[in-house]
């Protein structure tokens, strides 16, 4: 005999989506490079460290035949290598010369700026303090590509640790996945420790690191429990985490939806999703509908700032199709 029990109705939840959130134009340029390379010159295709920092990017990729490597010396001599979009040393565009490998640049245009920036202030004869977290592929890169000395600093409190040669003749840069208000208490300590000291203009900041910490803020006053999805090493999405946490709102920083748990939703009513800079749509879309099926959802979006930034491929592989007036080098 089969005896029917009572149907489980599913808990109702909101999801409420930043709408700002994802894949930044220095990804989507840097993908698309690989893919390219691909398409080319055929696989294999070796990339130094990571392209982004996402393990399903990496992954898919790996699978078409991109090999990634720790160090150009691991890249068979003569070879297609990319850099990924972090950038590198002038000792890695060395290495690459004397293996005599084709080298793609897939280094976000917004970070080939900052190593601009510093070559013109070391030009001037200025030391140069560079604000970002030590061991970042990115802060290594542009280390390598500053001549003469390098201050690394983290914190407001090293600012009055630091030992110039001369004071007056000092300019500071950041690291691209840090955005104004992560810096302005740095900046701040240095101008006013150093009041001669220069640096860039606000105009100069990483856009996607800006909106997307501007979109979680108004996120967070309408959420009990916020997932990030994205990477453990990436740097902009763990400050997202971070923002919520600081702020009172519980937040929790996810690869994808199979690493959700049922008991983090315990009287949660609202819970909210965005992604870091180098995490792709799919893995936002696979979570939506994992909740849907744990729940009764409805899925809201928060409206956010529109990004149409499009930066330019390398000249061996722009299409007619792409419109030059609205993409940026």
């Amino acid at each position: 005999m089969i005896v029917n029990g009572p149907e489980t109705t599913k808990r109702s939840i909101r999801i409420l989506l930043s709408e700002t959130r994802g894949f930044c134009a220095g990804v989507v340029r840097a993908i698309d490079i690989v893919e390219r390379a691909l398409e080319t010159y055929g696989p294999p295709v070796y990339v130094r460290h990571e392209i982004v920092h996402n393990r399903h990017v990496v992954d898919s990729l790996r699978e078409k035949g991109v090999i990634f490597v720790k160090e150009v010396n691991d890249i068979p001599i003569g070879a297609v290598a990319v850099f990924s979009a972090h950038g590198v040393s002038r000792r890695v565009e060395d290495d690459s010369k004397l293996r005599e490998l084709h080298v793609i640049d897939a280094t976000c245009p917004l970070v080939k700026k900052v190593h601009n920036e510093a070559h013109r202030y070391s030009r001037q004869g200025r030391e140069i303090i560079l604000i970002g977290h030590n061991g970042h592929p990115e802060v290594e890169g542009t280390m390598g590509q500053i001549e003469g000395t390098v201050f690394l600093i983290s914190t407001e409190e090293e600012v009055w640790q630091l030992k110039p040669t001369d004071p007056a003749k000092l300019a500071y840069v950041t690291q691209t996945t840090l955005s104004v208000d992560d810096t302005k208490e740095i900046v701040a300590a240095l101008k006013k420790r150093f009041p001669q000291i220069v640096g860039p203009g606000a105009s100069d900041i990483c856009y996607a690191t800006q909106n997307r910490q501007d979109a979680v803020k108004k996120l967070m006053s309408k959420c009990d429990l916020i997932l990030v999805i994205g990477a453990q090493n990436s740097s902009n999405s763990n400050r997202l985490r971070e923002i919520c946490e600081s702020n009172g709102t519980r937040s929790l920083l996810i690869p994808d939806a199979g690493s959700i748990d049922s008991e983090w939703f315990k009287g949660v009513e609202t819970v909210g999703v965005t992604a870091g800079a180098s995490a792709p749509e799919i893995l936002v879309q696979q979570l939506v509908a994992r909740l849907g099926e744990m729940f009764d959802a409805t899925v809201e979006s928060l409206a956010g700032v529109s990004e149409n930034v499009v930066f330019r491929l390398p000249r061996e592989f722009r299409r007619k199709g792409l419109d030059l007036k609205e993409a940026v080098d």
